[in-house]
């Protein structure tokens, strides 16, 4: 039996949370229902897993544009917001806690999904390529957002939060990370602009600092959360030079801790546990860290960073895509199912609903 601070009751935004593992954010691209909503299935797997202290949803789209990917769910439409009540229900009738992730993809993404030209800070096309219904294809090139599109699009953040608190989430997250519209602003090989939004770290995190502050206005400081990925280089981003890294997310989470955000969360780069250090100091609220652990997936041994005071909150991934119970198995030190990486994205039950707890 693990015994560790991780096991007990923590706040979070005036919420009490059980434990202080969290259910990290992880893609599953199972929204069946009509326009991308959420459906019975989401529901139940969500349910089976609200012993996590906190819940992060999966990636959510907060515009038609913001999809980047198949059977990704949306929270722009009152069909989307009625779909999403039942996995809200359902998680809180079993004591959970959960926050909804706001993802726009931004450039990442394809015509063929949506019918639209995805869009970015600069028109810069991602290396790589995207998986469609039709199998992957090549990233485009996206249209570059205007000075009154950037503005549409924070608009677009604050109304997708204020239609997840009515589909009764207990707050929001917004994705600054993985490459995603928010992380495109803030690295300097996706965001090329030359106006006020690009060049100097200042003006690379406005797009970051203003859509937090529109959100935390929309729904309350103490219900938004923001994600942040310094140095990942997933969809193409390109964060290599320590000396901006450290001067970017430095000048981001200055800007972002006056807000009074409910949480700072992020998911760890290789060889950055220094400046994670920096930023966790510099956050005056509840810091929650999924860490970089090669490729092994989060696990027991990194209770211990709640512990010693590297974090507030441990974020658990893969562990907890296949282990309903987590913070059970946690505590007992297994032992654990293995993910099964197959059926991760799409699919019906299996892999998803179907992994056997302890009991």
């Amino acid at each position: 039996m693990i015994v560790s601070k991780a096991f007990e009751a923590t706040e979070l935004g005036g919420q009490r949370l059980a434990n202080r593992i969290v259910m990290a954010p992880m893609t599953r691209s199972r929204a069946y229902g009509p326009g991308q909503s959420a459906t019975e299935l989401m529901a139940e797997y969500y349910a089976q897993r609200a012993s996590a202290g906190l819940i992060i949803t999966e990636g959510t789209q907060p515009s038609v544009i913001g999809q980047g990917y198949p059977d990704t769910p949306g929270i722009h439409s009152e069909e989307q917001i009625t779909a999403w009540r039942k996995v809200t229900d359902a998680v809180h009738a079993k004591g959970g806690v959960i926050y909804l992730q706001l993802m726009h993809t931004g450039r990442v993404g394809h015509p063929s999904l949506m019918g639209l030209t995805p869009v970015g800070p600069s028109p810069v096309k991602a290396k790589g390529q995207v998986y469609t219904h039709t199998g992957p294809q090549d990233f485009v090139t996206p249209q570059e957002l205007t000075e009154d599109e950037i503005q549409a699009t924070i608009a677009d953040y604050a109304t997708a939060a204020r239609n997840a608190v009515e589909a009764g989430f207990d707050g929001v997250e917004l994705h600054g990370a993985n490459g995603y519209l928010i992380h495109q602003f803030l690295a300097p090989n996706s965001n090329t602009r030359t106006d006020a939004w690009g060049g100097a770290p200042e003006n690379r995190i406005r797009f970051a600092v203003e859509t937090a502050k529109a959100v935390a206005e929309a729904i309350g400081a103490d219900k938004t959360g923001f994600r942040i990925s310094p140095a990942n280089p997933y969809n193409d981003i390109a964060e290599t030079d320590r000396t901006d890294v450290d001067a970017t997310y430095t000048a981001l989470v200055d800007a972002l801790a006056p807000l009074g955000l409910a949480y700072l969360h992020q998911m760890e780069a290789p060889e950055v546990r220094d400046l994670t250090l920096r930023l966790r100091k510099a956050w005056p609220t509840t810091f929650i860290l999924n860490p970089f652990t090669g490729m092994e997936p989060t696990g027991p041994e990194e209770l211990k960073l709640i512990d010693d005071g590297t974090a507030d909150l441990i974020a658990y991934g893969g562990l907890f895509l296949a282990n309903p119970d987590l913070p059970t198995r946690l505590k007992q030190g297994g032992p654990f199912n293995t993910p099964d990486r197959a059926t991760s994205f799409g699919g019906d039950h299996t892999g998803y609903t179907d992994y056997p707890t302890l009991d």
